[in-house]
């Protein structure tokens, strides 16, 4: 039950930071190229 509430309140919020993390990380590889 713990790890549905968790999957379920942190879906968001993890899908939001990866999109952030993929967004920075494309950044610098764009300007280092």
């Amino acid at each position: 039950m713990k790890k549905i509430k968790s999957l379920k309140g942190f879906t968001l919020i993890e899908l939001l930071i990866v999109i952030a993390i993929i967004g920075i990380l494309a950044s610098i590889v764009l300007v280092s190229l």
